[in-house]
């Protein structure tokens, strides 16, 4: 896998809609100025790319010119990192404009950068991995840098951080905190802070004991049932396997699978059928071990619990419960194709290969 460099101080990052375009809305106005302030305190420069703010409806018809800017970006020799503006559910469309675009894959592989993303964001994950690039199944613009509150949360602080050289994570900690999702994303909630709880469970082994190690390969689980079975639409299927998005079972093998559930926040049942796809495709029994997202405001917390144990049946499949990425608040980052150690008997989560290409 080719590693992007880290960030520096004064490093220029793209925003990109790669999926939903609401950051060109009106309604979105004051977390596109929020977010752009908050990069900056970071030292970062925003770059906002040609159709990145077009707009909801623009975007929905246009997937070329979601694919031209995430192109551009890599083609600009000027910007280290690219942030998604937030998920969706039809990054997919992309997929014909960017795998048949051999200056564009020659763009990935020969200069990497950081990008990170979570949710509907995973089809773009799947693709990176497929042409060799370490990308970040983390935060996003909206979500996370427009966090609505006085201040970034201090988890997601952190986890930003750790993209700029010297202060790369090395252990994905669980946080002390846990956030509940907002109602009101309106103007009149800037500076209004999220409810928040302790974090009463921290990481919580479901089955297997001592030391489990691979490279990380997952993302949403809704994004990979829909990929395998077409979700919402019909050509979906079709066109990931028309360029073999999804890894075949040899690549998943040995790996430590990373899941999580979206916002929707899937019933049992539905949590059940997803998995069962998964597990028809064989992925339970060749993997080296299982790290699960928290449940979005804990949701259905226990009761997932179960339903993982009954689809999986395989007691020699080592689980870890209730890791703080995906759509639950706060999120880390979690690289693709790393090599992680997951330590059972200690809830540890320890990268052990640096992330990013010495500069």
């Amino acid at each position: 896998m080719r590693k992007p460099q880290a960030l520096k101080t004064g490093d220029k990052v793209a925003i990109v809609s790669l999926s939903s375009g609401i950051l060109g809305e009106e309604s979105c106005l004051h977390q596109l100025n929020l977010g752009k302030k908050r990069l900056r305190e970071l030292g970062l420069e925003p770059v906002f790319m040609t159709n990145t703010l077009k707009g909801t409806e623009y975007l929905e018809n246009h997937p070329e010119a979601r694919a031209q800017d995430l192109k551009e970006a890599f083609q600009d020799t000027t910007i280290k990192g690219i942030i998604t503006a937030i998920g969706g559910d039809d990054t997919y469309l992309l997929l014909p404009y960017l795998l048949e675009d051999e200056e564009f894959i020659h763009n990935v592989k020969e200069n990497p950068k950081l990008f990170t993303g979570f949710s509907d964001t995973t089809i773009n994950h799947l693709m990176f991995y497929k042409l060799g690039m370490v990308s970040f199944y983390g935060p996003s613009f909206i979500t996370d840098i427009s966090e609505l509150a006085e201040e970034l949360l201090p988890y997601t602080k952190e986890t930003l951080q750790g993209y700029f050289e010297g202060y790369e994570q090395q252990e994905i900690r669980s946080s002390p905190l846990w956030y509940e999702e907002r109602s009101d994303f309106s103007e009149g909630a800037l500076g209004e802070n999220r409810k928040y709880h302790d974090e009463k469970y921290g990481y919580e082994v479901l089955q297997g004991t001592g030391v489990v190690s691979g490279p990380l390969l997952g993302g949403c689980l809704e994004s990979f049932y829909d990929i395998l079975t077409g979700g919402q639409y019909s050509d979906q299927t079709e066109i990931c396997e028309k360029y073999q998005l999804f890894p075949s079972l040899s690549e998943w093998e040995g790996k430590i699978l990373f899941l999580e559930t979206c916002e929707e926040k899937p019933t049992p049942d539905v949590l059940k059928e997803e998995l069962i796809a998964l597990k028809k495709m064989g992925i339970f029994s060749v993997i080296n071990g299982l790290i699960i997202g928290k449940p979005q405001d804990e949701v259905y917390y226990e009761e997932y619990k179960e339903i993982y144990l009954k689809v999986i049946e395989d007691s020699t499949v080592p689980i870890l419960y209730n890791v703080n990425f995906g759509h639950a608040y706060p999120r880390c980052a979690l690289p693709y194709g790393i090599k992680a150690t997951v330590n059972l008997d200690g809830k540890t989560i320890v990268l052990e290969e640096s992330c990013f290409e010495k500069s």
